[in-house]
């Protein structure tokens, strides 16, 4: 992180101030969404916004989001720069199409005239206690599609500067936030700054263990980090903070040197993005490991409505540190 004087701000806050930002300094910068208005969304995240830049910018739609991404899609073709909000991760099921066989195949099928420029906002993560429609985390499922980039900010720094780049990105752009780190406060440079897509940052330096985490996972990969510190291991944490554009030598070349590797995604572990980077470790890596590869993902069960129940299903600080203490045969 460049040392800037920074402010406090909570990850809702670097979230609107980059939204507030991008669209003093380009008129085609729109929102389009559910109680994206008066509303400010459910999480209050665009609270304010509406007030100045009017509901010509900032535009509530009918509860659609088939019909409003579309409308994005469109929008973004014809010369705006869409922000469009999808209120939670789990409706992206209703904009598939418009986002896996329109917005990522435009300029490709297209032979270069087109393109869409357009930014879909929205959340992952359980333990709201928000029921199984409500929880999930599907990131996997936009990563694995050509011609979409996927952003998964873990810190305000990393929220506000990764979607400034990818407001001003000519491709489509899908901008994950945990739905429980909107409180989160760190540091925020109040001059202007952007964080380029596919390079992950060392959030943390160690030479026993690499854990690779993402979104809030980073911030419970830290949580373990310490833990495993007072227990006389050295943890080095790594956030990619995109999952496409991947960056797999910052990946590759932390295993290297720390010799073993777990990898922290609240997505569903199955055909998920923990097998993903865990797959280009163990293959950039593989003489230098002296364990297979460990992934860590959120159970293979619908996500349960019981506050128990639901705490079990995704990784926590405690789980992460006995894995790595284990790998390191400490027990």
């Amino acid at each position: 992180m460049p040392e800037l004087p920074a402010r406090e701000l909570t990850f809702a806050q670097a979230v609107r101030e980059a939204l507030a930002e991008e669209m003093r300094r380009d008129k085609r910068v729109c929102i389009f969404g559910e109680d994206v208005a008066e509303a400010g969304t459910p999480f209050k995240v665009l609270s304010g916004l509406v007030e100045e830049f009017g509901r010509e910018r900032v535009l509530d739609t009918p509860i659609s989001e088939a019909g409003f991404t579309g409308m994005g899609v469109g929008a973004a073709m014809t010369g705006l720069r869409p922000v469009v909000d999808i209120m939670f991760g789990d409706f992206l099921t209703l904009t598939m199409d418009q986002l896996v066989n329109q917005a990522a195949k435009v300029h490709y099928m297209s032979g270069g005239t087109w393109k869409v420029p357009m930014v879909l906002r929205t959340t992952l993560g359980a333990t709201r206690r928000s029921a199984a429609q409500h929880s999930q985390s599907l990131h996997a499922w936009l990563s694995h599609v050509p011609g979409l980039k996927v952003a998964m900010p873990s810190t305000p720094y990393d929220a506000k500067g990764l979607l400034k780049t990818a407001i001003r990105d000519e491709n489509p752009v899908v901008f994950f936030e945990d739905k429980m780190m909107y409180k989160l406060k760190g540091p925020v440079p109040e001059q202007e700054y952007t964080i380029p897509f596919g390079v992950a940052e060392v959030k943390r330096e160690g030479e026993d263990i690499t854990i690779v985490a993402t979104s809030s996972m980073v911030q419970v990969a830290l949580g373990a980090a310490e833990m495993l510190g007072k227990a006389g291991i050295s943890a080095e944490v790594v956030d990619p903070r995109t999952t496409w554009p991947l960056d797999e030598k910052t990946l590759v070349e932390s295993a290297k040197k720390t010799s073993r590797a777990i990898v922290v995604d609240e997505g569903y572990g199955r055909y998920g993005v923990s097998g993903e980077i865990a797959s280009v470790i163990a293959e950039g890596a593989f003489y230098s490991l002296d364990a297979p590869v460990k992934r860590m993902g959120a159970m293979h069960v619908p996500i349960p409505f019981s506050p128990p129940l639901e705490d079990v299903t995704v990784p926590t600080e405690q789980a992460v540190f006995q894995a790595a203490r284990a790998m390191c045969g400490k027990r």
